[in-house]
């Protein structure tokens, strides 16, 4: 069995999450970065394809040439997937051309820029029967995948409350907007709908589905451009309500100063509670009514096989974010390697990758809590909005 090979479009000079994603795939040697459209300037392409070390029959301008180039190549040769690291406005034409090219597909999240493009990709995704993932790195965490083993086996009870926020203070100041990695996410042309909630506050909810098991089904929501001149929000509040019946409230913010990358999630029960911070990523507090709270960690041999199988280090050497971010990558990548002799359905979830619905759910939240907040704070079902833009 050969790398899997992989193909990035996007990711060019001075972007910030194409060298996470390269980073990520190659942790684990089970990928190989064989190609790349790095930038809609075909010069700065060129420039990053150099600097990553490609050669330059394998550096494209444009992702639909790469498609077409890369399609007619050996079976052995060719790039199995694409990564999309693009603004959000891009995300949904380049993986209906890559599916279109035979080619699974790995995105950057939100998946695309409307909820009805979300809806559109997973019609494409049943017809070719191709992979789909989406990165929603936090998921990635053993901690993480630990904290839903327990939430599913019952040790919390059954769950009643769920409090989740992510907040930063990158935008508080006007002058930041000036970055590249701000211009895109507030410019409603490319990032869509949502600054805030589209670009962390998804994580969130993401995170609360995921922990929970449980689907968000409600909203109600507040949200706020609170630095003047902003046409998208960078701070907001939402009251959730979940299919098990559970109650929460998410908050997400990139204008709280001194904030970094502050994910926290709560979890309680009718027997316990849970509490994880992402900045203290290999740490999961258990809570309990009747006994004092447990301290459970990373990298020991109590944990789950699910939260084993995506550790690499021992106890007390720390794994962080790229890890987490590299185990969706090796994840999918085990996934690749099946297809290349056994066909099936892409909607097919991939263990250890959020997939379409995923997607789905993230933009639905992003459209609820837009349009609840502009509405006057009114509650929004989730099934609604869905069945909304299938109309």
């Amino acid at each position: 069995m050969s790398k899997v090979r992989m193909g990035l479009v996007g990711g060019g000079p001075g972007a910030f999450i194409g060298d996470v994603h390269r980073m990520a795939a190659r942790i684990d040697g089970e990928i190989e970065l064989v190609c790349g459209a790095f930038s809609s300037q075909p010069e700065k392409s060129t420039e990053a394809g150099r600097a990553l070390y490609l050669p330059t029959s394998r550096v494209y301008e444009s992702y639909i040439k790469m498609f077409e180039a890369e399609a007619k190549l050996p079976a052995e040769e060719r790039m199995e997937f694409v990564a999309i690291v693009t603004p959000n406005h891009l995300h949904y034409p380049i993986a209906i051309a890559a599916l279109e090219a035979g080619f699974h597909v790995m995105c950057e999240k939100p998946a695309t820029f409307t909820l009805q493009e979300s809806l559109l990709l997973k019609a494409a995704i049943e017809k070719t029967s191709l992979l789909f993932g989406v990165t929603h790195t936090y998921t990635g965490y053993p901690i993480v995948h630990e904290a839903r083993e327990r939430v599913a086996r019952g040790d919390l009870g059954k769950i009643t409350k769920v409090l989740v926020e992510y907040n930063q203070g990158w935008l508080a100041d006007s002058e930041a907007e000036a970055s590249k990695q701000a211009s895109w996410r507030i410019d409603p042309k490319q990032a869509g709908i949502s600054c805030c909630m589209g670009d962390i506050g998804v994580h969130a909810a993401n995170l609360a589905e995921t922990i929970t098991g449980s689907n968000i089904t409600r909203v109600l929501a507040d949200l706020a451009a609170v630095v003047p001149g902003r046409q998208l929000d960078d701070d907001g509040s939402v009251l959730l309500r979940f299919e098990n019946g559970a109650r929460g409230v998410l908050v997400a913010s990139q204008i709280s100063v001194g904030e970094e990358n502050n994910l926290t999630i709560r979890v309680y029960g009718t027997k316990g509670g849970l509490e994880w911070h992402q900045m203290n990523p290999n740490t999961l507090t258990l809570k309990w009514a009747d006994k004092p709270a447990e301290t459970v960690r990373a990298g020991w041999g109590y944990l789950g096989n699910t939260a084993q199988h995506n550790t690499r280090t021992p106890a007390g050497h720390p794994e962080g974010y790229l890890e987490a971010f590299a185990n969706l990558y090796t994840n999918f990548s085990v996934a690749v390697k099946q297809a290349r002799t056994n066909k099936g359905s892409g909607i097919t979830p991939i263990e250890g990758v959020p997939g379409i619905e995923d997607a789905i759910n993230g933009m639905a939240f992003i459209q609820a809590v837009v349009t609840s907040s502009a509405d006057g704070n009114v509650w929004l079902e989730i099934d609604k909005v869905i069945a909304n833009a299938q109309q």
